[in-house]
């Protein structure tokens, strides 16, 4: 193997290996959007329920729950 060809295999390995690291970096983005994306799902959750309770507590101290 001459000097081009093994220059050649070395760029298209160092190719792949950026590729990979690429690809793996999109999926760790992914899943760190994916992952927030749950917890500001489930945030909200949180506070509708504690609105939802808060307002039930209004209601039964003036007497509207009756």
């Amino acid at each position: 193997m001459d000097n081009s060809q093994r220059a050649a295999q070395q760029a298209g390995q160092a190719k792949g290996q950026a590729q990979e690291k690429a690809s793996n970096l999109m999926d760790s983005a992914g899943n760190a959007a994916q992952s927030a994306k749950e917890s500001a799902q489930n945030a909200g959750q949180q506070l509708q329920e504690k609105a939802q309770g808060a307002a039930e507590s209004v209601k039964n101290a003036v007497g509207a729950n009756r």
